[in-house]
């Protein structure tokens, strides 16, 4: 079974997204993982289908090492995003796991990236299943 990982900050509304897509497209054929940087994060997730979740930084660090797929919004990987809740050791764990990571253009952490159309979050969240889609051939 393919391990997914979502992991957001904040009050978990991207992620809460990407995990009632993710069980509606693949149902039970795959595990989530919530993983909020917070506890309100970790909850909203939760309610929104995933198996299983865990908040904080080292909840995060572990579980990055024992997914497949790692996803949530590029500020994920920038170590002091989302107001400070993505620390270092967060950021670091998860640019080293070997999981592939499929992840959210959202600009909001004085981050450019070009190369990127703007594109409303929706419509985003449906590219993101569709690399999910063609990565584990379902």
């Amino acid at each position: 079974m393919i391990k997914i990982a979502v992991i957001d900050g904040q009050g978990g509304g991207i992620g809460s997204l990407v995990v009632k897509r993710l069980r509606e497209e693949f149902g039970e054929s795959i595990e989530i993982t919530a993983l909020g940087t917070n506890a309100v994060a970790t909850t909203a997730m939760m309610t929104s289908g995933a198996d299983k979740g865990a908040s904080g930084e080292n909840a995060i660090a572990w579980n990055a090492s024992v997914v497949d797929i790692i996803t949530g919004p590029v500020s994920i990987m920038l170590p002091n995003a989302m107001l400070g809740e993505v620390t270092p050791s967060i950021a670091e764990a998860l640019s080293s796991s070997h999981a592939k990571k499929i992840l959210l253009p959202l600009n909001q952490e004085q981050v450019e990236i070009v190369g990127i159309s703007k594109e409303p979050l929706p419509h985003l969240v449906e590219e993101l299943i569709q690399n999910i889609r063609e990565l584990i051939n379902v």
